[in-house]
């Protein structure tokens, strides 16, 4: 039997909240074959606190190039990216970042994979040991913390890779197409779970993807992306009560979402 949401639990509070991100006019031009490439012109987009936000859009519209730029990996052509007032132009402690392949390093195990931030940082006594586990725990992996990647699936590694983003407690998280080599099944599973540990953690998420539905089902808010040049069309509010949960996908608001989604982006 699949459950139901709970109705009259959305996060609306989310909308009068002051942005935490801010993406304020972004332009990035690359060069192919000595001719400017643009790949995003003029994109301006706010995050408020706590609120999961997705872009979506075909490939090519720059979606993981925006993505970069706000995790201060790409310095854009013009215009400005600021986490909490302060300018993004390079890699800082509060901006995780999670690629659509986990990065595993195959020679340590599911818990020294995950404490790798921890290292880096010199944060691993006395709270550090504790938050890993608490980490496990939440994304469901316990009795795996011995296991090496290669004796795991491609499903639980994105969950060991999530743990990873997660133990370092940043107050952003970028997520680039986690779920995308995964199969149908499994990427709705991971769908849900990701949805309860937004749920559970509050934190302020950016997430990229190609599937509407994926977007619709894990989001506050979608903001729609166009090609030729990469740019917003639409940002669209997902009124869909929390906590997501399976049944979510088959109320009307789901289908009517999806379905203005679509048009945006010229499918029907």
């Amino acid at each position: 039997m699949v459950s139901e949401p709970t109705t009259g639990s959305s996060r609306s509070y989310i909308r009068g909240r002051s942005p935490v991100l801010a993406v304020d006019g972004v332009t990035q031009v690359f060069e192919k074959d000595g001719e400017p490439l643009v790949a995003l012109k003029d994109v301006s987009l706010d995050v408020r606190q706590g609120e999961f936000l997705t872009l979506v859009g075909p490939s090519g519209c720059g979606k993981s190039t925006l993505l970069k730029i706000i995790a201060g990996l790409l310095n854009p052509t013009g215009g400005s990216v600021y986490l909490g007032g302060s300018e993004v132009t390079e890699p800082r402690e509060e901006i995780g970042l999670m690629f659509q392949t986990s990065t595993l390093f195959a020679w340590r195990n599911v818990i020294r994979n995950i404490s790798l931030p921890l290292e880096i940082m010199g944060a691993m006594e006395p709270d550090g040991e504790r938050r890993i586990a608490d980490v496990v725990e939440l994304v469901r992996l316990q009795g795996f913390e011995q296991h090496y990647p290669r004796e795991l699936s491609g499903g639980m590694q994105q969950r060991v890779a999530l743990c990873r983003l997660l133990v370092s407690d940043p107050d952003l998280m970028l997520l680039d197409e986690p779920f995308g080599s995964l199969d149908e099944f499994t990427r709705e599973h991971l769908n849900t779970e990701l949805a309860r540990i937004a749920e559970h953690e509050h934190k302020t998420m950016v997430f990229v993807t190609h599937n509407i539905r994926e977007a619709v089902f894990l989001s506050d808010r979608v903001a729609v992306m166009g090609t030729k040049p990469g740019r917003i069309l639409d940002v669209v509010d997902v009124d869909l009560p929390r906590p997501r949960v399976p049944g979510s996908r088959r109320l009307a608001e789901f289908t009517e979402t999806v379905n203005h989604i679509r048009e945006v982006l010229g499918l029907f």
